[in-house]
């Protein structure tokens, strides 16, 4: 019963830790994304910029965000995006989508990369924050 007792204790503790890490993530990607927001706008009334809103982005094809004008390369490119394909693309967006209009040199630092997904993500498609 001890064990038991002493597992759960260690469970909790342990989702407890992910989530404080999950948070801190997200909340140092949003600094990371002051890199970004020359071009793009997330959150809640986010329009269109230089690049596209990127609300929803997670799950979202490429070359779809409405009213904006994309280059064939981004149309054309059959991503959906998802972790992988961003933290691919984040790091080298012109090698990911040759053509493309983006004109950004990449985030080559891993942490970083993982910290703008996280805030990345955390945005559903209303510009709302996802609990």
């Amino acid at each position: 019963m001890k064990n038991l007792t002493l597992s759960a204790l260690v469970i909790l503790a342990s989702s407890s830790l992910a989530s404080a890490a999950l948070a801190q993530d997200a909340a140092a990607g949003k600094t990371s994304f002051n890199k970004c927001l020359p071009c793009h706008a997330i959150g809640e009334g986010a329009k269109n910029k230089v690049g596209p809103e990127l609300n929803g982005l997670d799950g979202r094809k490429s070359g779809t965000a409405a009213d904006y004008n994309y280059s064939d390369a981004n149309k054309n490119s059959g991503i959906t995006w998802n972790e992988a394909v961003f933290k691919e693309y984040i790091k080298d967006p012109k090698a990911k989508i040759p053509g493309t209009k983006m004109t950004f040199a990449g985030i080559k630092n891993e942490t970083e990369v993982n910290n703008l997904w996280a805030y990345v993500s955390s945005f559903d498609k209303d510009g709302k924050q996802k609990q």
